[in-house]
């Protein structure tokens, strides 16, 4: 049975044309089966819409007048999706929300969408900077960049890049305090300590091959790591960082990095999306261009 919608988009179509055959051929089907739409439009309005024979077709009075009504609804009806394609040509339009880490947020997602946003006025972005994972659906998330692992198999995932962690201090520091070669000669040094803001306890710093280390007696514990990297350039202690933070200030010259043949193994960097399926356009252009910056080694450090 044809729907609704589709019995007044043949009916119009019928009633622009001389004749149910030449409504068929513009339509694309057959004679019969506007006959039929025809006839299942009447029987649902309880009105005569043609008056037919074996040679000739009008439309009634009613039938006119149903005529304007149908064809203001159509309009209306496919407006609907003109008018998304137009946005959609003309330039993107419409809310993206995209979650990230705190730090990589600030100093690196705000700049790479600068550019979007100049190019396309009519995007409405809502970011939500946290260090754990956001609510996707409280939090309508469409895009999300995170480190590590995603263990929600729903999301369609991408990884950007590597995240090495190296060990930095000052050369001023590790010239003072002589520079480590050893987890117990590190553990005598003034070390920072991160700590993980959902569960309250420090993040363990990782080496190659397994071994861990938790500072006995930290010169620092705080849960920001933009505030963990401030107090290790200011030569108060050594700290394990993300490439990300640590490779400008390495480059510098300002931070040196030790104990290089033990550096674990680098963490990735990823790209979601929390929902399979259909993707609306502005969606897929603020992924494309995020999935660009953030695999680009001059736009985002990977050590």
């Amino acid at each position: 049975m044809l729907n609704r919608m589709e019995m007044i988009r043949i009916f119009c179509s019928a009633a622009d044309c001389s004749n149910f055959r030449e409504a068929a051929t513009r339509l694309g089907v057959s004679p019969q089966a506007v006959t039929r739409a025809i006839k299942a439009l009447e029987e649902e309005l309880g009105e005569i819409l043609f008056h037919r024979n074996t040679r000739q077709v009008h439309i009634t009075a009613f039938g006119e007048a149903y005529a304007v009504r149908a064809r203001q609804t159509l309009e209306g009806f496919d407006s609907l999706f003109r008018g998304h394609r137009a946005d959609t040509e003309s330039g993107f339009s419409g809310r993206v929300g995209i979650t990230a880490p705190q730090a990589i947020g600030k100093r690196f997602l705000v700049g790479f969408l600068q550019p979007l946003l100049k190019r396309h006025p009519h995007l409405q972005l809502t970011l939500r900077l946290e260090d754990e994972i956001t609510d996707a659906v409280d939090a309508q998330i469409d895009i999300g960049i995170r480190i590590g692992s995603l263990r929600d198999s729903r999301y369609v995932a991408r990884t950007l890049a590597p995240v090495p962690l190296q060990v930095v201090a000052t050369p001023e520091l590790i010239a003072t305090t002589g520079s480590p070669r050893t987890l117990a000669e590190l553990q005598q040094r003034p070390l920072s300590v991160l700590i993980d803001r959902k569960s309250g306890r420090p993040w363990p710093w990782t080496f190659a091959d397994g071994p861990s280390l938790l500072p006995a007696n930290p010169a620092l514990t705080c849960d920001d790591p933009e505030a963990e990297l401030e107090v290790v350039l200011a030569g108060l202690a050594y700290g394990q960082l993300p490439a990300y933070l640590a490779q400008p200030h390495l480059e510098s010259g300002r931070l040196q990095a030790v104990m290089t043949q033990q550096a674990p193994a680098p963490w990735q960097l990823f790209i979601y999306r929390p929902q399979q399926g259909p993707v609306s356009p502005r969606v897929r252009l603020v992924f494309d261009h995020l999935r660009a910056c953030f695999s680009d080694p001059a736009q985002f450090p990977q050590g």
